[in-house]
């Protein structure tokens, strides 16, 4: 039996409870490994149940605790989680202690992977063999976010391919994604319209070799994307912000652009087919459209692992082995602050990584 602490968030009474514990951890069985995690990044896709819109200016916080108050409608709007404790975390890296029974599993005795267990905010976590990826030389820290997004920019790719798409738009792209996704398109020849909204991210990413960098802020930011669009033919997006009025910017100027290929008027708008994925809601409030492009829109979800399922193992396969070899490169991340477990439950860490700022994600090293 191993014991060690583990990251819990609990949502009940109008409150959220996020806290460290103790935990026993019995030898795996079957196909599962015991991982000593080492790293853990904080994605976006983690804050949904680590922090959600609760209160983080006004909690309280003890060592290794917080408690805070979650406002409506958030509250209520998670009822079906009201009273569980849910550990935190999607994806990590370690070293596995202690294998199950199957060949796959005893394969991995002493190595160390990435993986995805769900509770990665944890000294130990249980991994499905068949779900790590070996890790060989690479670190733990270079390797800890070898899956959300990775997987998701090449999820995109994949996606667009299979829709018959030959150029992609990217909102809020100058994240850790987001330039993930501007190497990607280098190698497979894809032209990105990629939407910031400062001049230091339009530096960022054309120092990256982006060739579309289109600045929100700027005073002819419209007139930019309508350029974008028109030059690389990207009437197909993904757009992390969900909330506000990005993506009715997107149509607007994808039909813009459109109609201005026409030859003949038609009420109803450009037959052009448009078609945005929200994949992320860093903008909780709603997402905004308006009578302006015509009919020929799709407004979609995106998520990774619906995606993974309907692609198939030979797809997710090919996807992981490329990542495995980008990881130091095409797939490398960047950290701003370490924290332990403890630390990351500090006012000073929760209300920054909260933010979930262009360039400043967080690294839990567990073990610190």
């Amino acid at each position: 039996m191993t014991t060690g602490k583990q990251l819990y968030s609990t949502l009940a009474d109008g409150k959220l409870t996020v806290e460290v514990v103790e935990k026993e951890f019995a030898a795996p069985q079957g196909n599962s490994v015991l991982v000593q995690m080492e790293a853990a990044p904080i994605n976006p896709s983690d804050l949904a149940i680590l922090t959600s819109a609760a209160d983080l200016d006004n909690a309280e916080y003890t060592p290794g605790k917080f408690v805070a108050d979650m406002p409506e409608p958030f509250y209520s709007a998670q009822k079906a989680r009201h009273g569980q404790r849910l550990p935190v975390g999607n994806e990590g890296a370690g070293t596995v202690i202690a294998a199950g029974d199957t060949e796959a599993a005893q394969a991995l005795m002493g190595q160390r992977v990435a993986c995805v267990p769900g509770n990665a905010y944890s000294q130990y976590c249980y991994a499905d063999a068949g779900m790590c990826l070996p890790l060989g030389d690479i670190t733990s820290e270079q390797g800890a976010s070898a899956f959300v997004n990775p997987m998701t920019a090449l999820g995109f790719v994949e996606t667009a391919k299979m829709e018959g798409q030959s150029a992609i738009l990217h909102t809020a792209a100058a994240s850790n994604l987001g330039q993930m996704l501007v190497k990607i398109c280098q190698e497979d020849d894809i032209p990105l319209v990629n939407i910031v909204r400062k001049a230091e991210h339009v530096a960022l990413l054309k120092g990256l070799g982006a060739t579309y960098v289109v600045n929100s802020s700027d005073d002819d930011y419209f007139k930019q994307l309508k350029g974008a669009i028109e030059t690389t033919g990207a009437y197909y997006g993904f757009d992390p912000i969900g909330g506000g009025n990005m993506v009715d910017t997107c149509f607007k100027a994808m039909e813009q652009v459109a109609v201005s290929k026409m030859t003949e008027f038609s009420r109803y708008g450009s037959e052009q087919a448009k078609k945005m994925y929200i994949y992320g809601r860093l903008d909780f409030t709603p997402t905004m459209l308006t009578p302006a492009y015509g009919f020929g829109w799709t407004l979609s979800g995106w998520l990774l692992t619906p995606f993974l399922a309907n692609a198939g193992l030979e797809t997710m396969g090919r996807m992981r082995q490329r990542v495995l070899a980008g990881l130091t490169t095409t797939f490398a991340s960047s950290y701003k602050s370490r924290v332990n477990l403890e630390e990351m439950l500090t006012k000073e860490a929760a209300t920054d990584y909260r933010t979930m700022k262009t360039g400043e994600k967080y690294l839990v090293t567990p073990h610190a």
